[in-house]
């Protein structure tokens, strides 16, 4: 059953219910007023009689001088219950009186007794009221009154609020379908817009809608803000999937290298009649360095993909100064020259991760030293802009060509054949995750035979970081103890 159904069934059961219930209110309350009204006539026309004149129980006059009026009978009877006389207009019918109340009557405990009983003509009131004579009773005087034209009147009242209960139902049922419908009808759009994206996975599209903002408008604004959410999500995963699959591509392009080399090399250790030694000696020199080029490139394949699966780093208040002049030594042991030199005038403190900033250090010395003639020079200086701090690395090499200086970060992308040397074209990549990781930016600036220069900046350490980490680290101490 569709909602729309539901929601008229309900609209119009309610309304049925109440134009019911209102019926049967109105209909009790009129017939019991007009009852009402019936019992305080007869009651003050019985009065009348017994006050007009001499009354006597043989003699029934009315007001007028006339024997009863149409609508009206009357009757005396004696303390008996014997009836005396009776109106003209009564022929041989008898007014009836129960056994209770002519002993009620007789005896006083009543001023007056109502009674309704049924004829061939329908129904009868009739009311009953002693006669006192000189302070004694005397007899019973019974006024009575036909209910016909009240039966009739009610049973009129009952037919139209019947029917129009109905008419009122069913009017209300094709109305109710009616607003359900163009209630209904931006969900129904909703219902179809959506069906359509996740057919044709066309996520910019969006719901179209133009009424009020109401809880429908809110609907339509959350489902648009939903699929902007979920075309971005979309987008994001394309993305990595064609960077996994070029990323899968070119890995396996430089394993197959050195693999082939390692495999050539050990099909000419494995000839006979063998190589001279000065041959083997050379070639398992090529295999020792192939073997390192391969390890190399794992491990920087691992830190990458670290990176991708959502690196967390340690934060820490770490010095730039003394980072700066450690990872200068390290860098320097490493390739003697040219020379490096170090500059940290200020003790600036960031917050970022010690160790991976060091990482991200080495590589740019690394790349400085590899790509500077050894009477060149290369300078890592602390460098500070606003609210961020962090470490500038400027050689005066060979220089980037503009063309691909907006590639540089790729992964295993080397540039030309003058920058490739013996690289994996990762260190980079590895360098440009590590800074995103910790919240901070790397930026290159180059020019072609003037050198190169690489600027890492990161968040500065404040009192309100140093607050946020120290509860992060009560946290992560509580949790530990609860475990």
């Amino acid at each position: 059953m569709s909602i729309r159904l539901r929601l008229t069934l309900l609209y119009s059961g309610i309304l049925a219910c109440t134009l019911i219930l209102f019926s049967v209110v109105l209909y009790v309350l009129v017939g019991r007023f007009t009852l009402q009204w019936q019992q305080q006539a007869l009651a003050e026309e019985a009065a009348q009689i017994l006050t007009q004149g001499e009354f006597r129980l043989t003699v029934i006059r009315t007001p007028q001088g006339k024997v009863a009026i149409p609508q009206t009978f009357v009757q005396t009877r004696d303390l008996d219950g014997q009836v005396v006389s009776r109106s003209i207009n009564l022929g041989t019918y008898e007014l009836p009186l129960s056994d209770k109340g002519l002993t009620a009557l007789t005896s006083g405990e009543a001023d007056g007794w109502l009674e309704i009983v049924r004829t061939e003509n329908g129904r009868l009131l009739i009311y009953s009221r002693p006669v006192v004579v000189n302070g004694q009773p005397v007899g019973i005087l019974q006024v009575a009154r036909s209910l016909a034209d009240l039966d009739r009147t009610l049973t009129t009242l009952r037919h139209y609020l019947v029917v129009g209960t109905i008419v009122s139902t069913i009017t209300a049922f094709f109305i109710g379908w009616v607003l359900a419908g163009a209630s209904l009808r931006p969900i129904n759009r909703i219902t179809q817009t959506a069906r359509e994206i996740g057919q044709e996975r066309d996520f910019s599209r969006r719901v179209e809608y133009e009424g009020p903002n109401d809880e429908v408008g809110a609907l339509v604004t959350t489902l648009n803000e939903m699929l902007t959410e979920l075309q971005a999500a979309y987008q994001q995963v394309e993305q990595a999937l064609v960077a996994q699959r070029r990323f899968v591509a070119d890995a396996s392009h430089e394993l197959r290298t050195p693999l082939t080399t390692l495999r050539g090399n050990v099909e000419l250790l494995q000839r006979d009649p063998p190589l001279p030694p000065e041959e083997q000696r050379a070639i398992l020199q090529d295999v020792a360095a192939e073997i390192d080029r391969m390890i190399r490139l794992v491990r920087e394949l691992l830190t990458l993909a670290r990176a991708d699966a959502g690196l967390r780093p340690r934060f820490e208040p770490v010095q730039l100064g003394p980072l700066l002049e450690d990872a200068v030594r390290q860098a320097q042991l490493l390739r003697a020259r040219p020379l490096v030199r170090a500059v940290a005038e200020n003790d600036t403190v960031v917050r970022a991760d010690r160790d991976l900033l060091r990482q991200v250090l080495l590589i740019l010395l690394d790349n400085a030293l590899k790509y500077t003639p050894e009477d060149g020079s290369v300078e890592a200086r602390v460098v500070v802009e606003g609210d961020r701090a962090g470490i500038a690395v400027r050689d005066t090499g060979i220089g980037i060509d503009p063309a691909i200086l907006p590639h540089i970060f790729d992964r295993f992308f080397r540039g030309d054949a003058a920058r490739r040397g013996d690289g994996t074209g990762l260190g980079l990549a590895i360098a440009k995750s590590l800074v995103e990781a910790m919240r901070g930016e790397i930026r290159v600036a180059s020019r072609p035979g003037a050198g190169s220069t690489f600027t890492v900046l990161l968040p500065v350490e404040t009192a309100a970081s140093a607050a946020e980490e120290s509860a992060a680290r009560r946290e992560a101490i509580a949790l530990r103890a609860a475990r």
